[in-house]
């Protein structure tokens, strides 16, 4: 076997433990020479990564940010050790309920393939060959097909069950999930929103999370109790006020919220929410940006332009889209994948709390909108109810090469953005996940004509600016 096949049979998810292992030995506090030193013996694609990452103003957020997702590595991987069942779910689907029970974890599809594109040489793009050499056709999401081909294509991690909770809002995800569930023979739990948007449709959806439940008890061999369920919703209700915390924070003017924030809220959101150390990086991070708030820190002369990205960012250049926004003066508002609208959970009765978790699952990102009766109209209302609350004056549209659902609808929402906030959209063609399909290069510079030709002489003719409240 020649060297790059011996290194493609390396598990992503062995090479991405690894690192984090070492990730997780950092000190809480780094000088600017011990990173430079850091950076120097890293590969270059992991480097650049982590120098993102590690720049002063977002530090200390980074630092959290890595080693709660180092504990979540290292829980995924000792889980079969100590006698609990590993669950591969889709981000879409809260965690909450499987860190209730004692024998699962849960393991986000995504979260990895996004790890395997941030933090390995080749970012992830061997795994997604892989998948291609397998049969799977190149129009499929590079977020699942990355860990999907290192879990059918290498000697990786293997999950022993899979919940799929796409069904109804993303074929592909949920095509992906059980094909990989037939492939190793695993049990395959489906969760369905029904397209309804009445208390009719409601109930449904609450005796179909009930099933998911029940099943997940047989498979452990275990029950949800009150006694389980409640400490981990009253530790999302933390999580959640954090959450609405930064919310508020995404209002002021200038922004004092780093674009990279954005990233680390939904990767929380999507792993560790409701655990420990889930909700001690949401602190990090409130504390972080009320900081820069009170002592006005803001890293360009001036805000430019005030930008609601209306789905998923791009992962594989963190300096090259969340910093550079961050420095030319485009405060990055938060993307598609921030509208968690996550709620308190009343944790009063067992009821209560499954009603709550109910809750929570429907309205995550993708299923909220994408499984709304009108997908357009949904995937409307909620970025329009972003850009009004957070005072945006543009809109930008990452368009994922594989979310063809979210294509058919690009220009309606350009429509509705238009006569219902005056707020332009820029539609950006690119892979979130890979690279090869458009350079940072070019959005950097689409992102730059836009706002240069549109949204600044138009911002240049407001009265007064918008401020927080």
């Amino acid at each position: 076997m020649n060297d790059a096949a011996a290194r493609g049979s390396v598990g992503m998810f062995d090479r991405v433990s690894e690192l984090f292992k070492v990730i997780d030995r950092l000190p809480d506090e780094m000088s600017d020479e011990e990173i430079e030193g850091l950076l120097h013996v890293l590969p270059p694609d992991a480097a650049g990564s982590l120098g993102a990452m590690m720049i002063p103003r977002v530090r200390e957020g980074s630092l959290a940010f890595m080693k709660m997702l180092a504990r979540w590595l290292e829980d995924a991987r000792t889980a079969m050790e100590l006698g609990k069942k590993a669950v591969l779910v889709p981000f879409c689907f809260p965690p909450e309920l499987l860190h209730a029970f004692d024998n699962a974890f849960p393991v986000t599809s995504e979260i990895l393939s996004t790890l395997g594109v941030v933090a390995l040489e080749g970012q992830g793009e061997r795994y997604y060959d892989m998948a291609l050499g397998l049969g799977l056709p190149d129009h499929i999401c590079s977020a699942n097909s990355i860990e999907i081909g290192s879990m059918l294509g290498s000697d990786d991690f293997q999950p022993q069950a899979i919940v799929s909770a796409a069904v109804g809002s993303c074929d592909i995800n949920s095509k992906t999930h059980e094909f990989v569930a037939r492939y190793h023979d695993i049990p395959l739990f489906p969760l369905e929103k029904p397209v309804d948007g009445t208390e009719r449709g409601r109930q449904q959806y609450y005796r179909n999370y009930r099933t998911l439940v029940r099943s997940l008890e047989r498979f452990l061999d275990e029950e949800m109790t009150e006694e389980k369920l409640r400490p981990v919703i009253e530790c999302h209700n933390r999580c959640t006020e954090y959450y609405l915390e930064l919310w508020e924070l995404h209002k002021a003017v200038p922004h004092p919220v780093p674009a990279l924030f954005a990233l680390y809220t939904y990767g929380c959101r999507f792993s560790m929410w409701a655990t420990d150390v889930g909700e001690e990086m949401l602190r990090v991070m409130v504390e972080i940006s009320k900081r820069r708030l009170r002592d006005g820190e803001y890293p360009a002369e001036r805000e430019v332009a005030r930008c609601v990205l209306t789905y998923t960012s791009f992962y594989f250049d963190f300096a090259g889209m969340f910093n550079w926004m961050d420095e030319s003066g485009y405060s990055y508002l938060g993307d598609g994948l921030n509208m968690l609208f996550p709620q308190p959970i009343d944790t009063s009765t067992m009821d209560s709390m499954l009603d709550g978790m109910a809750d929570e699952s429907s309205n995550m990102p993708m299923t909220k909108q994408m499984g709304a009766p009108s997908m357009a109209m949904g995937w409307s209302d909620d970025v329009i109810l972003a850009t009004k609350e957070l005072g945006a004056d543009c809109a930008i549209y990452p368009g994922h090469h594989a979310c063809k659902q979210t294509w058919s609808s690009a220009s309606i929402l350009r429509e509705e953005l238009m006569k219902r906030q005056g707020v332009p959209l820029l539609v950006l063609q690119a892979d979130s996940w890979l690279k090869r399909t458009t350079p940072m290069s070019v959005i950097q510079q689409q992102i730059d004509e836009f706002i240069k030709n549109v949204v600044a002489p138009k911002r240049s003719g407001r009265k007064k600016v918008r401020r927080s409240r």
